[in-house]
C-alpha cells in the first residue's frame, strides 16, 4: 500500500540520522518525552476513556480492560520507565573484543542498532511509549501498529512523543505511528521487509501466529505466557499460598500471570483448601482435576485444553502430581515457554527444576510477575521471547542490536 511505503520510507530517513545522534543528546529527548507524558496526561487520560468505553461496550474481558486501562500512575510509571531506559548504559558503538590475526588484521565487533523496527501490538498503550525509549536509545526507528481497541491511545501518546522529538529537534519520523487498524493493513505491514528489518509481535496467541506465518520481514516471537507454580512436598505452604495469589490476582490480563498450579499430592490435604477459599476470595474460578476437586468443592472438571490455556482471566487450572519429574514433564508438555516457577525447601529439586524446564524465566520461591522488563532493570520491555535465537526472555537495550565486524588494514590483500 502506498501509505505504508512512504511510511517505510520515512522511517528508514529518520533511523540514518539517529546514527548520528550523541547518548546526551538522546538521554535528554527521553527525559523531555518523560515530562511532556506527565505534562499531557489529562489529553492522554481523556483519550484513553474513549478506549475504555469502546471496550466496555464489546464486552472487552475485565483482564484486557485491566490492560487497556491508564491511570496517572501508570502514566507516571510509563514516564518512569522512560527515564530509567536514560540512566542506562549506551550499547551502541561498544566494541566487543579485538583480536590481531598473524596478517596483521585487527578484527573486532562492534554493537550497531537493528535499523527499522515495526511492533504489532494489542490494546497495551503502555507498549507504545516504552517501544519508542528502547528503540530510541538503541538508535532504532519504530513503526508501531496497535490494534483498533487503544486506537485513541495510541495516537495520544505518540503526539505526545512525537512532538518531544521536534522540541529537542531530531527527526520526529524516529516514531511513526500506523492509524488504519484494518486486517489488510497489517497483512501488508508484515510485507514491508524493504523498509523494517525485524517485526515483533505482542498480543495472543492468535496475533502472534498470524505474524509468525505471513510476515515476510524476520519476526522476534514473543509469546503467550501459560504460566505454572509448582508446590514442591518440601514447600513452606504460607510461602507457596502468598506467591500463588500474587503471580495469579496481582493482574490478571498479563503475560506472565500464573494460569495453571501444580500441587505435590502428599501437601494437597493441607494447602488445597487454603487455595480454595484464598482463590474464592479474589473470585477466581478453579479448574481441577479429580483430586482437586475433592477438596475444594467448587471447583469445576479441568479439560484437557485447559492445561495448555492461557486464559488472561480470573480462571486458574490446578493439578496434583506426584513428583517433581511428573510436574516437570507436565509443564514441559503444556507451557509456552513463557515463565515457570517451583516453591520448594529442597536444592536438589529447585536445581532439578531450574536445568530441566524449558522455559525462558525459571524461578524458585518467586512470582512469575516479576518477569518485566523494568523489575530485571531494563526501564521496559520491547516483549518477552519465548524464542531462542537473538533473544529469549524480557528483551531490553541489548536485543535492540546487532554487531558487525570491523577490520584494521595497513594495505593487506589476500593471496
Amino acid at each position: 500500500m502506498e501509505q505504508l511505503e512512504r511510511l517505510g520510507i520515512r522511517a528508514r530517513e529518520a533511523e540514518t540520522s539517529l546514527r548520528l545522534l550523541t547518548t546526551e543528546k538522546k538521554n535528554q529527548v527521553l527525559h523531555q518525552a518523560a515530562d511532556d507524558l506527565q505534562k499531557n496526561a489529562r489529553q492522554i487520560l481523556a483519550e484513553n476513556e474513549k478506549d475504555m468505553e469502546n471496550g466496555r461496550k464489546n464486552g472487552m474481558s475485565a483482564g484486557l480492560l485491566d490492560r487497556l486501562a491508564l491511570t496517572e500512575e501508570r502514566i507516571r510509571q510509563i514516564a518512569l520507565g522512560l527515564r530509567q531506559i536514560a540512566a542506562l548504559d549506551d550499547p551502541v558503538g561498544e566494541v566487543i573484543g579485538m583480536k590481531k590475526r598473524p596478517n596483521g588484521l585487527l578484527i573486532g565487533q562492534k554493537r550497531v542498532p537493528l535499523g527499522v523496527v515495526g511492533i504489532i501490538y494489542e490494546a497495551r498503550p503502555n507498549v507504545t511509549a516504552d517501544a519508542f525509549g528502547l528503540c530510541f536509545k538503541t538508535g532504532n526507528a519504530v513503526i508501531l501498529k496497535g490494534g483498533s481497541d487503544a486506537i485513541h491511545s495510541n495516537t495520544a501518546i505518540v503526539d505526545s512523543l512525537r512532538q518531544s522529538l521536534k522540541d529537542c529537534q531530531v527527526n520526529p519520523d524516529a516514531l511513526l505511528l500506523i492509524t488504519d487498524t484494518s486486517r489488510e493493513t497489517t497483512r501488508a505491514f508484515m510485507k514491508l521487509n524493504r523498509y523494517v528489518d525485524v517485526l515483533i509481535p505482542r498480543g495472543g496467541a492468535g496475533l502472534i501466529r498470524s505474524v509468525v506465518e505471513n510476515s515476510t520481514i524476520p519476526v522476534i516471537e514473543t509469546g503467550t505466557g501459560n504460566c505454572h507454580v509448582y508446590v514442591d512436598e518440601t514447600a513452606d505452604l504460607s510461602m507457596a499460598a502468598d506467591i500463588i495469589l500474587n503471580a495469579k490476582t496481582q493482574r490478571v490480563g498479563v503475560c506472565n500471570a500464573c494460569e495453571s498450579i501444580l500441587v505435590h499430592e502428599k501437601v494437597k490435604e493441607q494447602l488445597l483448601p487454603v487455595l480454595g477459599k484464598r482463590l474464592g476470595d479474589k473470585q477466581v474460578e478453579i479448574r481441577g482435576d479429580e483430586s482437586v476437586r475433592s477438596l475444594i468443592p467448587e471447583a469445576v472438571p479441568a479439560t484437557e485444553e485447559d492445561w495448555g490455556q492461557e486464559y488472561l482471566d480470573y480462571i486458574v487450572s490446578m493439578k496434583t502430581v506426584s513428583s517433581v519429574d511428573e510436574a516437570i514433564a507436565h509443564i514441559n508438555r503444556y507451557n509456552t515457554g513463557h515463565s515457570e516457577t517451583i516453591v520448594t525447601d529442597s536444592y536438589e529439586n529447585a536445581q532439578k527444576f531450574l536445568d530441566l524446564v524449558d522455559a525462558a524465566c525459571v524461578y524458585v520461591n518467586a512470582s512469575t510477575r516479576f518477569t518485566d522488563g523494568f523489575e530485571f532493570g531494563f526501564g521496559a520491555e520491547i516483549g518477552i521471547s519465548t524464542q531462542k535465537l537473538h533473544a529469549r526472555g524480557p528483551m531490553g537495550l541489548l536485543a535492540l542490536t546487532t554487531t558487525k565486524y570491523i577490520i584494521y588494514g595497513s594495505g593487506q590483500i589476500r593471496s
